[in-house]
């Protein structure tokens, strides 16, 4: 009874969060300067031809109305159609753009649901990385408050925080595939095209992890029933996995959560380095082609993604420790 309530709570949450999400998405998109049907039609199109294909495709009219006419769209499960991108693979725009290749436009949905699956095995294998990082790092410093494993784990986390993404993907690209030549760095073509960029993410996120680790193994071991258990004859290993790491998973869950959540929307930078064909750079193209559809699309999936991720997050949360309430 307490999961469903607590679902059907989070799940209406949810939903506010992603309706206002595309509300300010929306309307930010037709407030900023910039007409995407100059784009799509040509710069040599005409003023009158623009007007007609704006004013068709309903861009003429109060963003309120637009935005009502979307919304019952998206709650049928229909994000639209790209407005540039065509389901061919054509050039879509200047004199051949009328209805005929307007029908043919790419569904937002099997553009975002194409490069979807890039991302998330991205994003995981990025996680995985840096939990293998972060891991030892931290719970050896967290073990050791005050001493040098602590200061190291400091000096660690405060190194890869300070390393700028961009920078450190050129010299990874440079070192690994062109110097040494071990993997390869641009596009994609098979899961090893994900470990160069899958690396970048894992040391931009470990800073992270090893802190969170670090402040949470320590004070969990210095508390009152961790020196009990000691009493009790268990040894300093089972003490370590069985209380200190039981009681330092939750925090670090909730973590994990927000940084798998945060790898899912913000990729950008990294997959547009290595020209990695996922969310990111499926993004960063509809930014600069000014395409509504395909940004209003992934925002609403991006916010989805989010709300999902911290529902799991605090379900699993609540097995491990039963005590937390939501």
């Amino acid at each position: 009874m307490f999961i469903l309530r607590f679902l059907l709570r989070r799940l209406a949450q949810g939903a506010l969060i992603i309706f206002l999400v595309s509300a300010l998405i929306f309307t930010l998109l037709r407030v900023v300067p910039g007409d995407p049907v100059r784009l799509m039609a040509g710069g040599m199109a005409p003023e009158a031809l623009i007007e007609q294909i704006a004013t068709d495709m309903g861009l003429r009219d109060p963003i309120p109305v637009q935005f009502t006419r979307y919304m019952s769209g998206v709650v049928q499960g229909d994000l639209g159609q790209s407005f540039v991108r065509p389901a061919n693979g054509a050039a879509v725009g200047g004199a051949s753009f009328d209805d005929s290749t307007r029908s043919a436009r790419a569904e937002v949905w099997d553009l975002i649901a194409e490069t979807a699956p890039k991302t998330i095995q991205l994003a995981c294998l990025a996680m995985v990385f840096a939990l293998m990082i972060a891991i030892p790092i931290g719970v050896w410093g967290g073990l050791h408050p005050g001493g040098w494993p602590d200061r190291i784990a400091l000096y660690c986390s405060s190194v890869f925080v300070s390393l700028p993404n961009f920078w450190l993907g050129i010299m990874l690209a440079l070192l690994l595939s062109v110097k040494l030549k071990l993997l390869p760095a641009i596009g994609y073509g098979g899961f090893a095209w994900t470990i160069l960029p899958a690396l970048v993410l894992a040391i931009e996120i470990a800073p992270f992890i090893i802190r969170s680790l670090t402040v949470s193994v320590a004070q969990i071991m210095g508390q009152n029933f961790i020196d009990i258990a000691g009493v009790r004859g268990l040894s300093r290993n089972q003490i370590i996995f069985r209380h200190g790491a039981k009681n330092a998973a939750v925090p670090l869950l909730n973590l994990l959560g927000v940084q798998f959540s945060m790898l899912l929307g913000g990729v950008l930078v990294v997959e547009f380095i290595f020209d990695y064909p996922g969310l990111g750079l499926l993004t960063i193209n509809a930014v600069m082609q000014r395409d509504f559809p395909l940004i209003q699309g992934i925002a609403i999936v991006t916010a989805a993604a989010f709300v999902l991720i911290n529902i799991v997050v605090d379900l699993l949360s609540t097995l491990i420790d039963p005590r937390l309430e939501y």
